[in-house]
């Protein structure tokens, strides 16, 4: 049986927890205080343009409300086992890139052509660092058929908001994150040794 890992891979679940308290944090405070702090944190078209480019990493650590606890839970499944399989630093490294990566993006896209209330909407969460972890673990997976269905799945249900009425930046933002973290799992791929933790 192979030893579990010391020391074990926690700082998935310090994150989500301290997004979870910041939040509930946040709930108690007045409207007013609440909004002005999630649109200081905001990555929104007005900020970046303005030069708030601490956004960049605030708005990774705040959330407009408490998360589900189903999703609480696989952002932490997720984050853990990246850290397990590839170390805390490589976790950290990939969500921040992914998140940062994918936002900017989003606002090269919107910077010209977004209107008001799409410029000063709220861009906070976990949403885009997660979905670029979970693309580059699938490096973690066997490789063959079982590695390009999980890819070509992911995709499709990232994509899959896309297509439907009321979709929102943020739904193109997962689907560019998810995608920033599989091109890195396709370098991960050429440059991970054969004996690297797998799923399964």
């Amino acid at each position: 049986m192979k030893p579990l890992p010391w020391p074990p891979p926690i700082s998935g679940a310090v994150y989500a927890g301290g997004v979870q308290l910041g939040a509930y944090a946040l709930e108690g405070r007045g409207a007013d205080e609440r909004d002005r702090v999630l649109r200081r944190c905001s990555t929104n078209v007005d900020n970046l343009a303005a030069g708030r480019w601490d956004t960049l990493l605030s708005s990774a650590f705040v959330v407009e409300e408490p998360m589900p606890l189903p999703y609480a839970l696989l952002l932490v499944a997720v984050l853990g086992y990246a850290e397990y399989a590839y170390g805390a630093w490589w976790t950290a490294a990939v969500f921040l890139f992914g998140h940062v990566t994918a936002t900017l993006m989003v606002y090269g896209v919107l910077r010209g052509r977004a209107g008001r209330e799409t410029r000063r909407a709220l861009d906070v969460g976990t949403s885009y660092g997660f979905n670029a972890v979970l693309g580059a673990l699938t490096s973690a997976l066997p490789r063959g058929p079982v590695r390009t269905s999980a890819r070509v799945g992911l995709l499709a249900v990232a994509a899959q908001p896309l297509l439907r009425r009321g979709r929102t930046f943020t739904d193109a933002g997962h689907l560019a994150a998810l995608g920033v973290g599989m091109g890195l799992s396709l370098v991960f791929d050429y440059l991970s040794r054969p004996n690297h933790p797998k799923i399964g």
